[in-house]
């Protein structure tokens, strides 16, 4: 695999672990920088530009989580892949981390094996989909046509609610990546004050009654993503 051109950085406080993920990540051709915690690499972010963030949550000065919630305000990190690299693994850090736009989790100690599979699967997900023009998507059998509001399912037409429909633009717009249901309401439902999380599993489990089960999956606690096939 030809990495060369993509870029990681690592933000982690203890030495070790830096040098291990930027060895092994090397190894697979990635441009790779480093930073010992979160004020470190927004700045060394700001410098270089990278493809994927991998931040340690529990680190001084900034953590992980406050370090991901400031760069995602930021217009240049808003489609930039993060993952948070942590060895705690209590539930409510992971949907912490998720809330403020994890695009994936990874837990400690480190396989370098494991790891640097799951960075290669992370920087290939948008290679899963075919952006055939800016209101088009093409995803395996999937065409979804945002500006005509249609999905074709293998050449077949699926007939879609106008919220489902666009619950399935948003999860198919970046597979793999999870959102949670409150990114879900601000971006579907944005400020009505009578939509709840049920909302979302009904139109969810519409979802899979018209396209099968094998698209849109559940992330327990936490919120939804949509899977390549």
């Amino acid at each position: 695999m030809n990495n060369a051109g993509q870029k990681i950085l690592i933000v982690d406080d203890e030495p070790d672990i830096l040098e291990l993920i930027e060895y092994n990540l090397k190894k697979e051709g990635y441009q790779v920088f480093t930073a010992a915690n979160g004020q470190e690499g927004i700045t060394v972010a700001k410098k270089v530009h990278p493809d994927l963030i991998i931040l340690d949550i529990m680190m001084p000065k900034m953590d992980g989580i406050e370090a991901c919630r400031l760069m995602r305000a930021i217009p240049e990190f808003k489609n930039t892949f993060m993952v948070f690299l942590t060895a705690r693994s209590e539930e409510y850090s992971e949907i912490a981390g998720f809330n403020v736009g994890a695009d994936d989790y990874i837990a400690k100690p480190i396989k370098p094996r494991a790891l640097v599979s799951r960075i290669n699967a992370i920087l290939r997900r948008n290679a899963g989909t075919e952006e055939v023009s800016e209101n088009k998507l093409e995803i395996g059998d999937l065409v979804i046509d945002r500006e005509a509001y249609l999905v074709f399912q293998g050449g077949n037409k699926v007939v879609l609610a106008k919220k489902e429909f666009e619950l399935l633009y948003l999860l198919a717009s970046k597979p793999g990546k999870v959102y949670t249901r409150e990114s879900i309401l601000k971006n579907i439902w944005e400020d009505s004050v009578v939509v709840t999380n049920r909302t979302i599993d009904v139109h969810i489990r519409k979802l899979r009654e018209k396209l099968g089960e094998t698209y849109v999956s559940t992330v327990k606690g936490v919120g939804y993503k949509f899977e390549l096939s």
